[in-house]
């Protein structure tokens, strides 16, 4: 009896010293796992992305699947101010490992233009941007100064800025040139695909203005020049070449040719022709096989669709099996039919279309 007894008082301090053992190992592992208190802890989160945020001087690295700068943020518990900036934008995407976050927090800032004070919160430190978040307008030959905070009970930490009027009334205003886009043919590229081969860069120009005022006030502006200072970067992306040219489908339209590469780099041509048949009983037979409803629809251009919105193909079925979504020249089309044209020309497609009115509808 008394040997049952230290029985149960043993597995009573083992399943004691157990519980403990595991609680702790639990608590240090939230603790080890939530904060990084310098660059050598990770925060983990996930299995997809190292994400290293710099924040002020402070150094923080976690591995999360948040899928932009703003959520991974917000996983971090990192706290933002309105007037802080967060380079790059919140919405940036987060693509690959070693992406990295710099957080430039916002400070006071006192702008002094003659008796005119200005206080602002900003994380910028260029003169000029804080001479304009503070709403004023700085004109050539004036000078903005970072100066000595002579006066800490009114300003208390804040830096201070001060502006010098030197009499101008000459302005000069930077504006961003918008890059343009170029659209480039790629015959290895699959139809359709997009591929970016040049990001664009934005340009920038210098405009010169003259001021002109009435009691203190604008009332015009003239301008006197402008200067391109850096020109813009064209954004250039590569397409599909096999991609056929849309052809808008008129009443006139009998035939189109054009030529297309195949995937093994082989060029042949094309041909097109039109109908107008009732295509009911070619749906009824075959647009369950095809995944589609047992009706068409006329598209507004004419064409006749499936309920996918599929236009109607036929074509030859050895080469193009039924079903086969392919390319035509009035949009993806879906093959449900075949003619005696195949024996002659494998390669021409039959479009359903509707010219009973002669209008194409």
């Amino acid at each position: 009896m008394r040997l049952s007894r230290n029985i149960d008082k043993l597995l009573l301090i083992v399943t004691i010293f157990v519980l403990s053992f595991v609680f702790a190992f639990m608590f240090s592992r939230n603790n080890n796992d939530t904060f990084a208190e310098s660059e050598n802890q990770v925060y983990m989160e996930s299995e997809d992305h190292f994400v290293t945020f710099y924040d002020d001087g402070e150094k923080l690295i976690v591995k999360t699947d948040a899928g932009t700068v703003e959520e991974a943020i917000k996983r971090a518990g990192i706290i933002l101010n309105v007037t802080d900036i967060v380079e790059p934008g919140l919405s940036e995407k987060i693509e690959g490992d070693d992406f990295f976050i710099n957080i430039h927090r916002s400070r006071p800032v006192v702008v002094r233009d003659g008796k005119s004070i200005k206080y602002i919160m900003t994380a910028s430190y260029d003169k000029m941007t804080i001479a304009k978040e503070a709403g004023l307008t700085i004109y050539d030959g004036d000078e903005i100064k970072l100066v000595q905070n002579t006066n800490f009970l009114e300003f208390g930490a804040a830096s201070v800025y001060e502006i010098t009027r030197n009499g101008g009334r000459n302005l000069t205003v930077k504006e961003e040139i918008p890059f343009g886009e170029e659209t480039v043919k790629d015959y290895n590229l699959a139809p359709g695909a997009r591929e970016v081969r040049q990001l664009g860069e934005i340009g920038e120009k210098e405009l010169v203005y003259e001021v002109f005022y009435v009691d203190g006030e604008e009332v015009s502006r003239k301008l006197i020049s402008e200067t391109v200072v850096r020109e813009p970067v064209v954004r250039i992306v590569a397409v599909g070449a096999s991609e056929i040219e849309r052809k808008p489908l008129t009443a006139a339209m009998g035939r189109n040719r054009y030529t297309i590469r195949r995937d093994d780099g082989s060029v042949i041509e094309r041909q097109e022709t039109y109908y107008d048949l009732d295509m009911s009983g070619v749906m009824s037979l075959f647009s369950g096989q095809c995944g589609s409803e047992n009706y068409y629809t006329v598209r507004e251009d004419g064409a006749k669709v499936d309920s996918a919105g599929y236009v109607l193909v036929a074509a030859d079925l050895s080469r193009y099996p039924r079903c086969s979504v392919v390319e035509t020249s009035l949009g993806l089309g879906k093959v449900y039919d075949t003619g005696s044209f195949a024996l002659t020309n494998p390669e021409q497609f039959d479009l359903a279309t509707d010219w009973t009115n002669r209008n194409g509808r």
